[in-house]
């Protein structure tokens, strides 16, 4: 008898490389997200907050989207504009905010004001 959860799951071998990337960049969006409060009706306030945290996830999605994005296609788009967006909301959130250019990823997509 076979498990009906295995017809699921599939091989990672069999999972086209474009999707395995763009899985992880928006998992990296997602929890640079969190990790900046905007899940909350009061970002600011918010007890899951961890700017540390949202940089390291930031810079690692600023470089994940940047090496890949000739492959990405149409998902490059709207990756770069997530990614800008975390990238701002980083900035808007710091209470010193980084020198342009120096923010999290900006090393790897230019200054993002």
């Amino acid at each position: 008898m076979t498990d009906p959860l295995e017809d699921d799951i599939r091989d990672l071998g069999d999972v086209p490389s474009i999707e395995v990337i763009s899985r992880a960049a928006v998992m990296l969006l997602s929890a640079s997200a969190e990790r900046l409060g905007l899940a909350d009706p009061d970002p600011d306030n918010s007890p899951r907050r961890d700017l540390d945290e949202a940089r390291r996830l930031i810079t690692g999605l600023a470089g994940l989207v940047t090496a890949t994005s000739e492959y990405l296609g149409p998902h490059a788009a709207p990756l770069k504009d997530g990614l800008q967006s975390v990238q701002r909301a980083f900035r808007e959130a710091s209470a010193v905010p980084d020198e342009p250019g120096q923010g999290p990823g900006e090393k790897y997509t230019g200054p993002v004001y």
